[in-house]
Order: C-alpha cells, then structure tokens, then sequence
C-alpha cells in the first residue's frame, strides 16, 4: 500500500490554535487505499518533520496552505515565507517523490503558490473528491490533466468547474480529527472544528469562500452534524465545538434543525459559531442556540451604514442588525463583533454611523474589533474595483506584499486616526493592530477566572479587567 504524509504548515496560535479539519477530511477519504499519516505543525512548526518523512518514507506529500497572512494592514504577518522554510523546503531536500500543494490560502492564489514551492500539483478548492484520483492516476500512470480544479508544474491556469466524480458537496465524512493528530495541546486553548456546509450564496466584494467552496450552499444533514459532535464529545469530553461555516445561519432554517437535534440528544456541550448572519436571526433561532449551548458567536456584520452594507453588497439592512444586536443583548450571549472599514465610498460619515451603531446597540460587555483597510484578493469584485480604478495594474502580483483597499474620501491616516479616537471613547473597542493584551493583563484575567470560578469567554473577563486598566490609568 502506498504511502501518504499530508503535512499542516498552519503555526499561528492567535487568538487560539485552530486544528487540520481540511487535511483530517482528505485523510479520512483515503485512508482505505493509502496509508495516510498527517502531521500537524501547529505545536511543533516543522521541527520534527524531517525525521518523520525519513522514518515513515511517504510515497506522496501534501501540503496544506491554510493562509497567506494575517489581513492586517501594516503588521504583515506573512506566512509564506515561513511555510516554505519550515515544511517545504526542508521535505524536498531530502526526498523526491512527488509535492502536492492544496487548502484555502493556496486556493486564492494558486498560480502565484505554485511558482514559489515549485510543487508537482496543485489542488484548488475542495481536495476529498480529486485528491484519490489524483494519486491513483499517478500511481497507475495515467494522465491528470482532464482533472478540473488542479494544477500541474506545465499547466499555469486552473481549469475551473465541476464534472461527474468532482460535484461540490457538503463534507462527506466525519474528520475525527482527535484520532488523527495528537489532540492534547487543544484541549486547553483549542477547539473542536465542525463543518456543516460548503460554500456561500452571498456577493460581499471582498470575500473569498465563493471561490474556495463555491456560490451554492451544500449542506449536511442535521443528524450528521450532531452525530460528528456527539462521538467526539464522548472520547474527548468537555471541550468546545466550532462551526466553522462562512455563515451559521444560513440557509435559513439550516442553523435551528442542527439546534433541535443537539437538544433533542440531550447532548451537554459548548459551541461557538463564526459569522451569524443577521438576516436569518429570529427569537426562535437564539432559544434553540443558547438551549443548545452555545457559549459565544463572532457577529461581522462589517459596517453599520446603510450606504456602506449595499457598497459592501452585504446583502442584509440596518435593521437586520439591529435586530441581531437587540437579541443578542436579550440573551446575553457573549459576541465578539468585526468591523471593516475602508470600503469603496467610506467616508466620516458612514463611518461616524457605525459608531452610533456600537453606541447605541453593543453591550459593553462584548468585544468590538476595528479593522482599517480590506485586503485585496483575486477574482473578487474588490480586486475589479481597485482594477477599475487603476489601484492595481491587471497583470499585478497582490500576494506579496498585500494590498489594501482604503477609500478615497477617507484616507489611511485618517481612518487610522478616527479607529484610534474610537477606541478611545469605548473601552471594548479595540483597533486590529492591539489585537493581543499585554501579558499582565492575561495573566490578572485567568488569575480572575480562577479564583471566582468564572465560565465566561476569556475576551470578557479581560474587558472587565481593560475597563478597571483604565479607571486606574494604566492604559
């Protein structure tokens, strides 16, 4: 049986570490015609790799690409260049057997990836369906290039769509991630990644998971879901479970059957969700989630003027998020908020609107980030624009350094001044660039945690500990 070492150069830790669904997906799909390890390089970034593939002598290996950088203007955090020395180059110099390169980051900019790493194939968007094939027709000596969705070392365009053997789908099967690497080191920080659909029916101008996971949704069944999170639950015990979805809610109707069948299990756990989408929130929906268990929820609603959501072609109204914020107040359920701002006519006004948003609707109690500048990426109306414009040239390479997006009526300094003078009025506000509390403050805040029992998420605890900071005049 041939061998294969699907490799996770993902090392960033911030604000938690985020285990290898992808790769533990793949592994899973192949793991009855391969033999199929999976290094995980969060904890150990790279250092044990070399004896690994010396050791195990894989047939095959994949990399996984889960991000270019971190989508903050002016910190530049680019992983690339670590990837490459770290996990690639290290692999390479001591076997030859054939380099495949795949996951979200690489989806994005796949041609770009492909010159850097100098890999054999390159797989963009979804890897359960192509990735066997892949190997068997390598194995059997057959040709590859019918294969939509990849890229070889002659071939410099993906060819793009679906055919009979390659429909997108919702993830067919459970991950187990816990069973697949060493799960111990997220046991305290970490968390558990759930997938319950693919792709994302929605046209924000920046966003890239409709040309990751496709323009349709693909969703698995509710029982599916809850079976995945009742089986990890009982060979992990209490940890939490993310849904890692583009949005939660969506579609609609989709996010309160997962609930039901969670409640209707009487299963005893905590979840989290990423983006909640205000247009598909109802009273309904946060009984069964907070029934459920939920514990927190990001809300990125990204702007709160009403220019700016049909500029951002968000697809959802004010009054949507003000319904979302009034419920989520109602039920006290802790929510990290994201705002983005720069878009294409932002200006001191649609900005002064979203601080009256964050005013008059967000408790002081949840964490509010603001963002200045939105990364510009291939194939999205944002990149259109900034071509349009004449920001970037057609031909250009955005992958390094990143390019941002920021409006002409209201500049980068003085949008960086009015997300200062923001986070100066409301202690919960915090600009991206501080995105990570000093260590004394980390240190008071699980101090607190532990000597009144609190079981709140940790961004509230150091909220309550910045808020003190601050009367006392230490911030």
């Amino acid at each position: 049986m041939k061998r294969v070492l699907l490799v996770n150069t993902n090392v960033e830790k911030s604000p938690y570490p985020v285990p290898p669904l992808g790769l533990c997906m793949i592994a899973a799909n192949l793991e009855n015609r391969y033999e199929v390890k999976v290094y995980d390089g969060v904890f150990d970034e790279g250092k044990s790799l070399p004896q690994l593939v010396g050791a195990f002598a894989p047939d095959f290996v994949g990399f996984s690409i889960r991000n270019i950088d971190d989508v903050v203007a002016d910190r530049e955090i680019y992983y690339i260049s670590d990837i490459l020395d770290r996990f690639i180059l290290p692999v390479k110099s001591i076997t030859n057997v054939p380099i495949i390169i795949g996951g979200s980051g690489f989806s994005i900019f796949p041609e770009a990836l492909m010159d850097l790493t100098k890999a054999d194939y390159g797989v963009v968007g979804e890897g359960e369906d192509i990735f066997p094939v892949l190997l068997d027709r390598i194995v059997e000596g057959k040709p590859v290039d019918d294969l939509p969705n990849l890229l070889t070392a002659g071939r410099k365009h993906v060819t793009s769509g679906s055919r009979p053997g390659f429909s997108l789908h919702p993830p067919s099967v459970f991950a187990e991630i816990d069973r697949r690497i060493d799960f111990a080191p997220y046991l305290a920080k970490g968390v558990y990644s759930i997938q319950t659909k693919r792709g994302c029916s929605h046209g924000c101008i920046y966003c890239t998971y409709p040309v990751i996971e496709g323009r349709t949704f693909k969703t698995r069944t509710a029982s599916s879901v809850a079976d995945e999170i009742e089986q990890a639950h009982k060979r992990l015990g209490f940890i939490t479970f993310e849904f890692v979805d583009s949005t939660f809610n969506d579609p609609k109707g989709h996010a309160e059957a997962i609930c039901r069948e969670i409640i209707r299990r009487k299963l005893k756990v905590r979840l989290r969700t990423m983006g909640m989408n205000p247009r598909h929130c109802s009273e309904e929906l946060f009984e069964l989630m907070m029934h459920a268990g939920f514990a927190q929820i990001d809300a990125t609603p990204d702007t709160a003027s009403p220019r700016m959501l049909k500029t951002m072609k968000k697809g959802f109204n004010l009054d949507e998020i003000v319904e979302m914020a009034t419920l989520i107040r109602k039920f006290n359920l802790p929510t990290m908020w994201f705002f983005l701002f720069g878009g294409p006519g932002e200006d001191r006004s649609t900005f002064n609107e979203t601080v009256d948003f964050i005013r008059s609707y967000i408790s002081p109690e949840d964490l509010v980030y603001l963002n200045a500048g939105l990364r510009i990426y291939p194939n999205t109306p944002l990149c259109h624009t900034a071509i349009r414009e004449g920001r970037i040239k057609p031909d250009e390479s955005i992958l390094y350094p990143p390019v941002y997006y920021y409006s002409a009526a209201l500049p980068k300094k003085e949008l960086e001044q009015c997300i200062r003078e923001t986070a100066q009025l409301f202690h919960n506000c915090i600009p991206a660039l501080e995105t990570a509390p000093p260590k004394e403050m980390i240190g008071e805040a699980v101090a607190k945690k532990n000597r009144e029992g609190l079981t709140e998420p940790m961004f509230r605890t150091l909220l309550a500990i910045r808020r003190q900071w601050r009367k006392e005049g230490r911030i």
